[in-house]
């Protein structure tokens, strides 16, 4: 082959444009001037700082960088409208990927990673002061000896015991709306991890619900930058205390209940053998569940804007 074969070969080779890359899609779609209004009419001059966070997000996991990334866009833009910050190391809302069962169009069941938008427990606190119609709002965990009897009629908890040790025994939920209204919520560790492993479907076949409360024996880590039942044991229960609660006995405004919704979206179902099977029992909204990652913290975001 004479040099200038090679020559032209080599051209030709360079001028083949290269594939974009991963973040490279997401970021060409965050561009978009129809995307970009969206997130401004939501976040008014924040949505640059939040676009950010989006990116930094997709950057650091790896679990996200398998999705589709408009599916992505589509998932940070419920958190944009809640005025939400996905940034995991505040808590407020999260973006997660699901290994999901999906029939491809052969009929044949395959995974497929999809991303998920969902509240912490910290964004379901935020969003029900935005209401104003709460006096008071507070949930934690009760460590052994504090708790003493529910009250059947009134459903008062009767949390006076003396604290023994720092071993986590169960987690409360109680508000007390303007009008004067209030109710609480109490479950066990062992309700919990018992309620985890039925509705989680972050939660694998191999962990049991003893593997649940043995992670719960560890110190509290509500404020953990990991998510999941796996990771951040205590985080997650105390946001389902908080859920189960407000769902049922809160006061929602149109926002909450959209967020909930959307919070639970397929949480109640899991996907067995090929077939879509319902958590026996459940009733209004169920737990959910993410797969646990360790992230770098992304551009801070006000969750108030």
């Amino acid at each position: 082959m004479s040099n200038n074969n090679q020559t032209t070969i080599q051209k030709q080779r360079q001028s083949v444009a290269k594939p974009l890359k991963r973040v490279d899609v997401l970021k060409s779609i965050l561009n978009a001037d129809s995307v970009k209004e969206q997130f401004q009419n939501a976040l008014g001059k924040n949505a640059n700082v939040f676009i950010a966070s989006i990116i930094d997000l997709y950057s650091s996991n790896s679990g996200l960088q398998n999705c589709d990334p408009n599916k992505i866009v589509r998932e940070a833009l419920k958190a944009a409208v809640l005025q939400l910050p996905i940034n995991k190391a505040l808590g407020f809302s999260y973006i997660v990927a699901y290994n999901n069962s999906k029939k491809d169009e052969n009929g044949n069941w395959i995974k497929v990673m999809e991303p998920t938008f969902q509240l912490g427990y910290k964004g379901y606190i935020q969003l029900a002061m935005r209401t104003g119609q709460y006096k008071t709002i507070n949930a934690g965990e009760v460590y052994e000896g504090e708790f003493r009897m529910v009250n059947k009629l009134t459903g008062e908890i009767d949390f006076n015991g003396t604290k023994k040790s720092d071993k986590v025994v169960g987690y409360f939920c109680y508000f007390e709306l303007l009008n004067g209204f209030s109710k609480s919520l109490y479950m066990t560790v062992e309700q919990m991890a018992t309620h985890a492993k039925k509705f989680s479907k972050g939660i694998g076949r191999d962990v049991s619900v003893e593997q649940l409360i043995e992670i719960a024996s560890l110190p509290t880590q509500a404020n953990s930058s990991q998510a999941g039942w796996q990771g951040n044991f205590h985080g997650m229960a105390i946001k389902t205390v908080i859920r189960l609660l407000l769902s049922k006995y809160g006061y929602l405004s149109i926002e909450m209940q959209s967020a909930i919704i959307d919070d639970q979206e397929g949480d109640s179902y899991e996907i067995q053998d090929g077939e879509i099977q319902r958590g026996q029992g459940v009733k209004d909204f169920e737990t959910e569940n993410v797969e646990f990652q360790e992230v770098s913290a992304a551009p801070e975001v006000s969750p108030g804007y």
